[in-house]
């Protein structure tokens, strides 16, 4: 049975940041509900992915009808390419994770991309209660004494993240999503995250949107530019991080890259 559409007052309809966020936190509750309904294992991820993406979608179709969309899990519509603006949605970012009760590192993201830009996201993570957005990111505090915290996979760490560890004296910590990450960031969890190996726009549009509305630097690992509504929606890797570090990083992650052998 789909799940009957929320109404979104008036004041939050005409701003993106705070519609951003309520499409997220609205997403979470309703995958809350989704696991607390028994299922489990590839049961539970298949639900969650499917009721998630289904009132998402029909929530921008009311809303924001004028929009294109790009979701995990739908059709790539490639009018997207030619619209101004595109929202970009992992419905359920972490589906190991959420179907793996009581976890909390999994998200719902939500991201607005307009004109060549990420201008809105949220990222809410409902088993935790929290949600971050453009709408009131927080301002993340100085960095106190200690080694550098960098996020990773807890299941498939990049090889390099290790040996950039001893270079900077760094600490791992491992979690879930992709979005957890990045936030753990913004949380003041970590000091950086790392990512080489593939994801998706939709694993970081909406997360990036936060982290740089919360003053972190976010790059390709090599400290290029991060591009979204493109054709091909591959993201090959990721750098968020403070803004103190972020050269250090790329910086020895394009010298990794120079001694790695031509393929």
């Amino acid at each position: 049975m789909r799940a009957a559409l929320p109404t979104c007052p008036d004041d939050i309809v005409a701003d993106d940041d705070a519609f951003a966020r309520w499409l997220a936190d609205r997403t979470g509750d309703l995958l809350l509900q989704v696991r607390g309904g028994g299922s489990t294992g590839a049961a539970l991820k298949d639900a969650g992915d499917a009721a998630a993406h289904d009132l998402l979608i029909r929530l921008l179709a009311r809303y924001r009808p004028a929009d294109a969309v790009l979701s995990e899990e739908g059709e790539d519509d490639r009018a997207r390419l030619e619209a101004r603006r595109t929202w970009i949605v992992d419905p359920v970012d972490g589906t190991r994770e959420f179907s793996e009760p009581p976890r909390e590192d999994w998200a719902v993201h939500v991201a607005l991309w307009e004109s060549g830009e990420l201008v809105s996201g949220a990222v809410a993570l409902p088993a935790a209660g929290l949600t971050y957005a453009t709408d009131n990111a927080p301002t993340v505090p100085a960095r106190t004494t200690g080694p550098l915290r960098i996020a990773v996979s807890r299941s498939r760490p990049p090889d390099f993240v290790t040996a950039l560890a001893e270079e900077l004296g760094a600490e791992l910590v491992p979690m879930g999503s992709a979005g957890v990450k990045v936030i753990s960031v913004v949380r003041d969890l970590t000091d950086a995250y790392v990512h080489a190996g593939g994801q998706y726009e939709w694993d970081s549009a909406a997360p990036v949107a936060v982290a740089r509305a919360a003053g972190l630097h976010a790059s390709r690992a090599d400290g290029s530019p991060l591009r979204y509504n493109q054709a091909d929606v591959l993201l090959p890797d990721l750098l968020v991080c403070r803004p103190e570090v972020a050269q250090r990083i790329s910086a020895f992650v394009r010298a990794y890259q120079d001694s790695m052998p031509a393929s």
